[in-house]
């Protein structure tokens, strides 16, 4: 961590002076995935702005370009922090715009990202047929190029989907893929949530050991990369084993670390799903009038970002809060809303378009395994993905070349002006010594004439001097 620490001094001493705008993009890239929480926001939205002037302007291909890829890597993590805060109309704008950008570039993984994202955000909304329809496409693009964190992320949203309905044999059946593919390339940041949904799955068969134990792996890993996300998250979800279990007084303390931590992250849509476990927590305790207060609180941030699960767990809890305590009219509104919720995300048109579009994925896995030409379109792909990637190393390469050469041209040039400024005050110099050796010169010239017009007047003539001269 300390050497982390030292990256980022480093990075952030580096930003002061940058040479380039290219250089300072680079620099706000790298303290945009490295820097805390509540500061790599501010890099990553420095690093959009620079992106966004430069592409306002004429640029030759190479550079545009690279500021297109820099400005889709800015979006990418905006896309996220959106989908985080519970602003799934905001992330859905944000992932189109990468997906137009990543397409303009021809950025197979990019591409698979951006459309991983969307897939992400139909998902909160509660779309399955969307969320499906997008994630197939990227598990797709990520298989073709053995991009392992893409294919994880796909498998992780396929398994929540299933899981949301009630597919739970589905959903684990993906979890231990993407599992399987995390551990081992070692990626302790997608091994975490992982460990959590196998977890939750466990949790609702009534596992409860084999859960807990899940979770607390998912804690211990958490804890160890200072991830405020992964620690609120097992913490979560360790609360509602404790609940089970009748220890209310060990799982409110959960949900209140939890709560407070996902405060601190500002994620609505988590802060609303522990707003409602504790509302049913005071519910059970038969707590009414707390039930009411945390239930509502969970329900109105649930609406204001549209966040479908949350919205029927509240409406749940009000449901029978308001029933038990004799108010039929607000029971039966919280009834209707919550049926209206579940409806919408998990009826039987929607599980047979899901397990349609898996079974149509799985067929077409299957003929592209078999068929030689898709085989040859995938060896295509692939080498012009490395390629690509060729080009971006190049591009790179250029453009450090470029800005070393641009550092030496500028270190010649102030070489070159320090040496004019000395050249010119020497010829300063020079002419001034000249001026006053032509003053002294024409000085002589005119004492020797004078002395000439006096020898001439007093001494022999020209031809008797000459004479003398050359006997001698």
């Amino acid at each position: 961590m300390n050497s982390q620490n030292r990256s980022i001094d480093s990075l952030k001493r580096m930003l002061k002076n940058p040479n380039h705008d290219t250089t300072q993009c680079f620099i706000l890239y790298q303290l945009a995935e490295t820097a805390p929480e509540g500061e790599w926001q501010t890099y990553n939205e420095n690093l959009q702005q620079i992106a966004e002037l430069n592409l306002s302007k004429k640029l030759d291909e190479t550079s545009k370009r690279l500021y297109l890829k820099y400005l889709s890597l800015s979006l990418h993590n905006f896309g996220l922090l959106n989908l985080q805060l519970g602003n799934s109309s905001k992330a859905l704008y944000i992932y189109e715009k990468k997906l137009k950008i990543n397409e303009e570039l021809k950025d197979t993984i990019g591409i698979a990202k951006s459309l991983s994202g969307i897939a992400m955000v139909y998902a909160t909304q509660g779309n399955t047929n969307k969320c499906l329809e997008y994630n197939i496409k990227s598990l797709k693009l990520s298989e073709a190029l053995n991009y392992d964190n893409g294919i994880i992320v796909s498998l992780l949203t396929i398994g929540k989907v299933y899981q949301s309905q009630d597919d739970d044999q589905n959903a684990l059946n993906y979890y231990q893929k993407a599992l399987k593919i995390a551990e081992k390339n070692k990626n302790e940041f997608a091994i975490a949530p992982i460990l959590s949904n196998i977890g939750t799955i466990y949790v609702k068969n009534k596992k409860t050991a084999i859960a807990l134990s899940y979770f607390q792996k998912c804690l211990i890993l958490s804890k160890k990369m200072q991830s405020k996300q992964g620690i609120a998250n097992a913490l979560k979800q360790i609360g509602k084993i404790y609940e089970e279990d009748g220890s209310y007084l060990i799982a409110f303390e959960n949900y209140s670390k939890s709560l407070t931590l996902y405060g601190e992250l500002q994620e609505k849509n988590n802060i609303s799903e522990i707003l409602v476990l504790m509302a049913n927590q005071f519910y059970k305790t038969k707590n009414y009038t707390k039930a009411i207060e945390y239930g509502t609180k969970s329900l109105s941030i649930a609406q204001n970002i549209g966040y479908a699960e949350n919205i029927k767990e509240a409406a749940r809890v009000l449901k029978n809060t308001y029933k038990q305590i004799n108010q039929p009219k607000q029971s039966l509104q919280m009834y209707e809303l919550f049926i209206q919720m579940r409806d919408s995300i998990s009826n039987q048109e929607t599980k047979k378009a899901s397990i349609k579009s898996q079974l149509k994925y799985e067929y077409e896995k299957k003929a592209a395994a078999d068929s030689v030409k898709v085989a040859e379109e995938k060896k295509l792909t692939t080498v012009k993905f490395k390629h690509e990637q060729n080009q971006r190393y190049f591009l790179y390469g250029g453009l450090g070349l470029t800005v070393l050469f641009g550092i030496f041209m500028f270190n010649r040039f102030r070489i070159t002006q320090k040496q004019k400024a000395i050249i010119e005050q020497q010829k300063t110099i020079v002419e001034t010594q000249k001026h006053i050796v032509e003053e002294k010169q024409a000085e002589v010239i005119a004492s020797i004439r004078y002395a000439k017009r006096i020898q001439t007047s007093l001494l022999p003539t020209e031809k008797y001097i000459e004479r003398i001269l050359i006997n001698k």
